[in-house]
């Protein structure tokens, strides 16, 4: 089977599939508590990848289990793919910050509406960056230094984003 490039979502895919068979609703999970912090993967791209990933030959379905749930598993076809994607240069940053985009409409916005935007955004830059040095923290403990790496990317983001919210023009 020849084998095809593949996209962020689904080498994340891959990646975790490292650690051993995970159904889809696994695979979140584990997204999430790993990847989170700094890379966002809805429910649907999981289970959207799945599938195209088993049709290239890149995992394969284990036998179904409760609720019809399917544990994949990656093949070494999907390991070399992986690998090829590691290789790759990743490109340029997505930026896409929803605040910032509200606020280069500031002119539009009541005081009001400014206000609240500024401080839910505080709150959730706050929460975000005080679990992403506790998860840091804890992948340090266990001896994972390029997954506490990637954790204090997330740690510097929000604390950037929260320098910028006190500067950020309230009128």
């Amino acid at each position: 089977m020849p084998d095809f490039q593949i996209n962020p979502t689904a080498a994340a895919l891959l990646g975790l599939l490292h650690e051993g068979a995970m159904t889809g609703g696994q695979l979140m999970a584990a997204a999430e508590r790993r990847l989170g912090p700094y890379w966002s993967m809805t429910r649907s791209q999981v289970y959207r990848e799945l599938p195209v990933l088993a049709e290239m030959g890149y995992v394969r379905l284990g036998k179904p289990g409760p609720r019809s749930s399917q544990p994949y598993a990656i093949t070494a076809s999907g390991k070399r793919a992986f690998t090829r994607w590691l290789a790759e240069s990743p490109g340029r940053d997505a930026l896409r910050n929803p605040v910032a985009l509200r606020v280069a409409f500031g002119q539009q916005h009541t005081g009001d509406q400014l206000q609240t935007l500024y401080t839910h955004a505080n709150q959730y830059h706050s929460e975000a960056m005080a679990m992403a040095k506790e998860q840091a923290k804890e992948a340090k403990k266990n001896g994972d230094p390029f997954g506490a790496a990637a954790l204090e990317f997330a740690v510097a983001y929000h604390k950037a984003a929260l320098t910028w919210l006190k500067a950020a023009p309230t009128s």
